[in-house]
C-alpha cells in the first residue's frame, strides 16, 4: 500500500472532509492521489462524469496512487495520524487534466449557482427517469461566460453537471456569504470551477474515452 504524510492536523481534516463528500455522494467512489512540488492532490470520481479535486501540503511514496474513497476515508478519520496507509489499490480510468496553467475566465457569485442549481434540480425530479437525470439535461449549458487566450477565444459553456457535482459534494450551498465567488477558468480541452471548499473538473470536449497515464 502507498504511504500518504499529512503533517497539519487542519490539512489532514480539510482533505478527510472532502474524500467524505465524495464517498456521500457516491459509496463506490475512487479516489488518485499525486505528489509534486511538496502538495498532495486528490483527484475524486463523482456519477456526474465529473472529477473533484482538493490539495493539502504533505508527500506520498510512491507518489501516485489510487484506492476506493472508503477506505482512504477510514484512514484519514479513524487513525487521524500525520502518515497513513492510502489503502488496496484501485484502477483508475478517467483521463486528468495535464499540467499547465488555468485561465482565469470570470468569477460567477455562487448564490447565482445555487440558484442555477436549484432550478436544474427541480427539473430533475420532474423528468428524471430509473437512472437519474437524462444525459440531456445533464449537459445542457447552465450558462456560458467568454473565454480568453488560455480557453482558445471560445465561449466556455458550464453543463448542468457540473453544478450538480458542486451542489452533491457540498462545494456551494446555502451557506454561502453574499460577496463568495465560484472562479471559472479553463484550457483549451478543459474547464475547471473553483470554490473556497474544492473544485470540480470536466472536459470542454467530449471523445472517445481515454485512459490516464
Amino acid at each position: 500500500m502507498s504511504g500518504l504524510r499529512v503533517p497539519d492536523p487542519d490539512d489532514r481534516a480539510a482533505l478527510g472532509t472532502f474524500v467524505g463528500r465524495a464517498v456521500r455522494l457516491d459509496p463506490g467512489a475512487t479516489v488518485r492521489l499525486h505528489a509534486a512540488d511538496g502538495r498532495v492532490t486528490a483527484w475524486a470520481t463523482t456519477p456526474f462524469d465529473v472529477l473533484a479535486t482538493w490539495s493539502v501540503p504533505g508527500t506520498l511514496e510512491p507518489d501516485d496512487a489510487t484506492a476506493p474513497a472508503v477506505a482512504l476515508l477510514t484512514a484519514l478519520s479513524v487513525d487521524r495520524a500525520a502518515t497513513v496507509e492510502v489503502g488496496p489499490a484501485a484502477p483508475w480510468r478517467a483521463p486528468l487534466p495535464p499540467p499547465e496553467a488555468w485561465g482565469l475566465v470570470v468569477p460567477v457569485p455562487a448564490v447565482e449557482l445555487e440558484t442555477l442549481t436549484d432550478r436544474a434540480l427541480e427539473r430533475a425530479r420532474t423528468t428524471a427517469g430509473p437512472h437519474g437525470p437524462s444525459p440531456d439535461l445533464l449537459d445542457e449549458a447552465a450558462f456560458t461566460v467568454t473565454g480568453g487566450a488560455t480557453a482558445g477565444e471560445r465561449p466556455v459553456r458550464v453543463p448542468v453537471r457540473c453544478l450538480f457535482a458542486l451542489s452533491g459534494l457540498g462545494l456551494i450551498g446555502a451557506s454561502a456569504a453574499p460577496d463568495e465567488t465560484v472562479g471559472v477558468s479553463a484550457t483549451r480541452g478543459w474547464l475547471r470551477l473553483d470554490t473556497r471548499h474544492g473544485a470540480v473538473v470536466r472536459r470542454r470536449v467530449t471523445s472517445l474515452p481515454l485512459l490516464a497515464v
